[in-house]
This record gives structure tokens, sequence and C-alpha cells, in this order.
């Protein structure tokens, strides 16, 4: 068998301000303005980040502006670890990497709401290792041979 690139099952519409409500809320943000600036930003990382269909996919799930945002980047030659994606962020915004976490954690939590379940496992088994705690799932430890 190979991989085919599966049609989503129909989500749940958000608009863009529906988005970022939903991100103001997740990361406590003061203002829809603060939650706009994490969207975007976290957004455009890892739209340098994923290729291929899933990059496509995800694009879909997103309200448009969201999508802009993420299909606006050129991918980067040379994946990030999930550490290396919020090191990269931090350097890129001039956040803490504290800050940079709180944020990707914010967005991507949402983004998890609008792809579902086979499309976020579809980008995760994309990425390197270390994204599957942004996206706030439990990241499991590959068998090692004896």
């Amino acid at each position: 068998m190979y991989d085919q690139p599966r049609p989503n099952p129909s989500r749940a519409a958000m608009t863009f301000e529906q988005m970022l409500e939903r991100v103001r809320y997740e990361g406590a943000y003061p203002t829809r303005e603060r939650a706009a600036q994490a969207v975007h930003n976290v957004l455009a990382a890892l739209g340098r980040q994923i290729i291929g269909d899933e990059r496509v996919d995800l694009a879909q799930c997103l309200p448009i502006e969201a999508a802009l945002t993420l299909t606006a980047q050129i991918p980067d030659t040379e994946q990030l670890t999930g550490w290396g994606f919020i090191k990269d962020l931090a350097a890129r915004t001039g956040a803490t990497p504290a800050t940079a976490r709180w944020d990707t954690g914010a967005v991507l939590a949402t983004v998890t709401r609008l792809t579902g379940p086979e499309l976020l496992a579809r980008i995760l088994h994309r990425l390197p290792g270390g994204y599957a705690p942004l996206f706030g799932q439990v990241q499991l430890r590959q068998p090692q041979p004896a």
C-alpha cells in the first residue's frame, strides 16, 4: 500500500475571527491583536516546515487569512525539530523561547481542532521529532532495535 492523500472529512468551518477568539482564549491573550500576531507568526513558521500534500490539506482546513499566511512561506530546505522550531520562532520574532512556546501551543491547539486526527497524524508523520507536544499530542517514542 502506498501513501495517497485522503480527502479530509468535512470539518465545521471556522472564520478567521472565530479562530482569533479561540487562540485568544487558549493563550489567555489580552487582545485580539495579540492573538492575531501569534497566529501569523506561528503559521508563517509552520509554513516553512510543512511540505507536500499535508501543506495543501492543512491550508484547506484553515480560514483563508490563516491559509494565506501558511502558504506564503517558502519551505526551508532543512526541517527543524520541535525545539528547533521554537528557537527559530523566538529568534525571528524577538521573543523569548518561553513566549514562542506559549504562542505555538495556543495557535496549534486551534489548528488541531480544525485539522482532525487523520490529517494531524499525517502532518506529525512528515515532521521531525518534537512536534507532537506543540500540537498538544503525546510524543510516543519509537522502539529502538536491541
